[in-house]
């Protein structure tokens, strides 16, 4: 039996079957799976970040350089021991701050700041290789259409 997805996926859409939910799950995870570790293997290492401190940086790099440590929880879809250990590892490392006063905001240092920057060409080229560059423009507006679902 294959572990790739891509064939039962391509004859479900010839035929216009919808595929089996489990099925569909599974090629859903193998995809994130896939994606995820080479995106992090080109990124990350090459950075001297870590998968979870790059997720950080790039949510709060979009947020402005602040965010609710809460609202960071939710958008990396975290619970919140997990960001609270990582956070406390990362601003023992310079890239971030935490300061209480109605929560707990997070912010981007200018060391974290630094580090996004540099670590985003590689990101964006990353990201296009391993996953953008193999979908065509439809396909990309219809995921990005599903994924704000969630």
């Amino acid at each position: 039996m294959s572990t790739r997805a891509e064939p039962a996926a391509s004859s479900e859409a010839a035929t216009g079957a919808a595929p089996d939910p489990v099925d569909f799950w599974a090629a859903f995870k193998r995809v994130h799976e896939v994606v995820r570790a080479r995106v992090i293997a080109d990124t990350a290492e090459a950075a001297g970040l870590s998968e979870p401190d790059l997720s950080i940086l790039v949510n709060l790099d979009k947020a402005g350089g602040v965010l609710r440590q809460s609202e960071l929880a939710a958008s990396l879809g975290w619970d919140r021991t997990r960001l609270s250990h990582q956070l406390t590892r990362m601003s023992t490392r310079g890239l971030v701050t935490r300061e209480r006063g109605g929560g707990v905001i997070v912010a981007l240092t200018d060391t974290g700041r630094a580090a996004i920057a540099a670590a985003q060409p590689g990101l964006d080229a990353a990201v296009r290789r391993h996953f953008t560059g193999k979908l065509s423009a439809q396909e990309i507006d219809t995921l990005a259409s599903v994924f704000g679902r969630f």
